[in-house]
């Protein structure tokens, strides 16, 4: 199956759609809710893939007939033998990842799901099957609750009306172009009326209707970009005020490059998350399947390894807030919600595994009380393998410089015993030092 020789996009009428009331807002306990989630998986995927550009953004001064050639052409070969929503889906739970985010619609205007708003959408191709339905139900199915990306702009409604793609420009965005306002709006209600709950919607663009048109339809939907701070491909460095989403790569890229992408480590990903939760933040990491479907294995061993290091510390990265000071030097805080526990977060030098001796860590801000209790997180600090003799008591002290704690790493994530990943400690009941 092919695209027609021409894209035709179905009648719409902009004024039985532009008039949106204003609508509720993110609802406290949603974002309560949201924020409480941490991580979340981003997949860009659509027709770029083929190209192995990144998406969208390469059409802007690109040659009219390649840009001609991309509508009408490369749809005919999508055909991703390849693509299993439920794998993904389980790669996301695996990862530690408790919500996904999927692109519907690009700026490109290539629509991955089924929509009567024009036919150039996934349908048409040879794959012809809903992507976004397909990636909905499978992480439903895991039990991680699926968001959505939606693009305002639209190079194809643009290119169709002989306007020279910019980014951002008065010509090409909604606010200038009534019509492409209702166009919009058409596939929002779509998206938001045949798929079942939707946990977030990031609007990569001017959110201006949409995002009021999106709490009408589902009031408990979170629209992160479009109405939060979302800082893309870097972090802060100051803890931001209100709920806000980080959005970072784990290559290079957006979409998937088949060559010339440096991928992040396992250890860079679990620092990246730490910081974001430590300034209160969410972190949303993208990934990027390729032509047939398949997520590249690099991308898939570094989530693996992120999702090993929180099935040991997770409870320092889920449902916390930030404390009341973020970080000393190499050292990150988070503190529950209710504020009895801070939770120390150790990165760079590696915490040795017991069989290679204590390593003793000072903590500059903590100051514990009569009631403290301090133990590392993942473990329960009473066995050594293979040495039920050995003293794995985690002991701690309060000086003027700080909470000085002695400890044995007795959890074994490898076999070697050699693990390169931040330590995490629970403190309860504790200050911050005079000063901090």
């Amino acid at each position: 199956m092919s695209t027609p020789d021409k894209v035709v996009d179905v009648t719409i009428d902009p004024a039985s759609l532009a008039n949106v009331a204003p609508g509720t807002g993110n609802l406290p306990e949603r974002l309560e809710h949201f924020h409480d989630l941490a991580l979340g998986m981003f997949i860009h995927w659509g027709l770029d893939c083929l190209l192995g550009t990144v998406p969208s953004h390469w059409m802007i001064g690109a040659d009219p007939r390649l840009v001609d050639r991309f509508i009408h052409e490369t749809p005919g070969h999508f055909a991703p033998g390849d693509f299993d929503a439920h794998r993904i889906a389980r790669l996301a739970r695996q990862a530690g990842m408790r919500y996904g985010c999927f692109t519907t619609k690009h700026h490109s205007g290539f629509c991955m799901f089924d929509t009567a708003t024009t036919d150039f959408n996934v349908m048409r191709t040879p794959h012809a099957r809903d992507v976004v339905r397909q990636y909905m139900e499978a992480f439903r199915e895991v039990g991680v609750p699926p968001g959505l990306y939606f693009s305002p702009l639209d190079f194809l409604w643009c290119h169709q009306r002989k306007k020279l793609l910019h980014f951002m420009t008065p010509d090409v965005v909604p606010a200038g172009n009534p019509d492409l306002m209702g166009y919009n709006l058409a596939q929002m209600r779509e998206l938001l009326s045949n798929y079942g709950p939707i946990e977030m919607l990031f609007l990569d663009g001017p959110p201006e209707q949409l995002r009021e048109l999106a709490w009408q339809l589902q009031p408990e939907i979170v629209v992160t970009r479009g109405a939060m701070e979302t800082p893309e491909q870097h972090l802060p460095d100051t803890a931001l005020p209100g709920v806000w989403e980080a959005c970072c790569t784990i290559g290079d890229g957006w979409s998937y490059k088949p060559t010339n992408d440096t991928v992040k480590s396992g250890t860079d990903l679990i620092e990246m998350l730490i910081r974001t939760r430590a300034l209160g933040g969410n972190l949303l990491l993208n990934i990027t399947p390729d032509t047939e479907g398949r997520i590249p294995l690099e991308q898939e061993r570094v989530l693996q390894e992120l999702g090993t290091w929180l099935f040991f510390n997770g409870e320092a990265i889920y449902k916390v807030r930030p404390w009341k000071v973020q970080r000393d030097d190499n050292i990150w805080y988070t503190q529950s919600k209710d504020g009895q526990t801070v939770y120390a977060f150790v990165t760079g030098e590696p915490w040795p595994h017991g069989h290679f001796g204590r390593k003793t860590v000072i903590l500059p801000s903590v100051v514990t009380t009569e009631r403290s209790t301090v133990a590392m997180v993942g473990q329960n600090g009473l066995a050594l393998e293979h040495s039920p003799e050995a003293d794995t008591e985690t002991r701690w002290q309060q000086h003027e410089d700080g909470l000085h704690i002695d400890a044995l790493r007795t959890y074994r994530p490898y076999d070697n015993r050699r693990w390169p990943n931040p330590v995490a400690f629970r403190i309860t009941h504790a200050g911050v030092a005079n000063g901090r």
